[in-house]
């Protein structure tokens, strides 16, 4: 059995790694430090089938800049639907999960861009999951996890009694997300609480 895991070398890439080779994958780690990089199209071509696929490399937008949107953007998004358009041409069945955040379903007014980008993960697997059946295609979306991404306002965190995640909790959210065999769902990930399918308000219907 193979797996792939993007931004497999940070602090919830390696979580999923280790998750997956645990239950038998053989995982390969899809990193800008191993030389891959998710935006690009070309590098996506280069990969063949599997039976897991991680998209889970993600990036804090920091000082708001054209720049830093940009790359927020390209990683976030583009690194998702990208790896979801290459992996579903490949793969007959098998499971894709998508790391997103609880600030695709909630505002995070810290980073803005990071929530637009999270929002658009969560929002692009609800709506293609039908179009790539039989490949399951979920998410998973925790809060504040313990890794270098939330240095920058750790402090701020732990001021307001805000508890971690450990990256095991997420990599075991995305375990119980490939193995329920459903797909379109946003499993949410809080300290303290088995990891669920997130369930999205209904809309309000048309006036009579």
């Amino acid at each position: 059995m193979k797996a792939i895991v993007t931004g497999g070398e940070g602090g919830i890439g390696r979580a999923l790694c280790e998750r997956l080779r645990s239950e038998g994958y053989d995982v390969q780690s899809l990193d800008l430090a191993t030389g891959f990089d998710v935006a690009s199209w070309e590098a996506w071509q280069e990969i063949g089938p599997v039976d897991v696929a991680c998209l889970n490399a993600g990036v804090i937008t920091g000082e708001l800049t054209v720049e830093n949107y940009h790359r927020a953007v390209a990683v976030n998004v583009d690194g998702v639907v990208l790896g979801v358009l290459r992996l579903t041409e490949v793969m007959a069945e098998g499971a894709i999960v998508a790391t997103a955040s609880l600030a695709g379903l909630t505002a995070a007014p810290v980073d803005p861009v990071y929530t637009l980008t999270k929002h658009a993960v969560v929002g692009f697997v609800r709506a293609m999951a039908q179009r790539v059946a039989p490949v399951r295609l979920n998410a998973v979306c925790p809060g504040y996890v313990d890794t270098s991404m939330v240095d920058f306002e750790r402090e701020s965190i732990a001021e307001r009694g805000i508890p971690l995640l450990a990256p095991a909790e997420v990599a075991e959210a995305m375990w119980l997300a490939v193995s329920a065999g459903r797909s379109g769902e946003c499993w949410y990930v809080q300290p303290g609480r088995q990891a669920q399918p997130f369930r999205f308000p209904r809309l309000p219907g048309p006036r009579a």
